[in-house]
């Protein structure tokens, strides 16, 4: 898979959902203290996101710019450093 510019950890401001972006185009996303909470596959198309994890939930969102990601009425920012 090509490497895209969103691969690594997205975050909400509060810190309760981290969502990291692996570059085989996996995602592990943790919520509170449960790491991996949810895990499964994700597809980029242009600025679009596409998530379906392994028990068949979907969801999706759009990526506002290269550090703010808008995910099911979430605001997620990259983590960097």
């Amino acid at each position: 898979m090509m490497t895209h510019p969103y691969v690594g950890m997205w975050i909400t401001d509060d810190g309760h959902i981290r969502h990291e972006l692996l570059p085989e185009g996996r995602y592990d996303e943790a919520r509170g203290k449960r790491q991996s909470a949810y895990r499964g596959r994700y597809e980029i198309k242009g600025t679009h996101i596409d998530y379906r994890d392994d028990t068949g939930f979907t969801a999706d969102g759009d990526f506002v710019d290269l550090d703010t990601l808008h995910h099911a009425g979430m605001i997620l920012r990259r983590q960097r450093g």
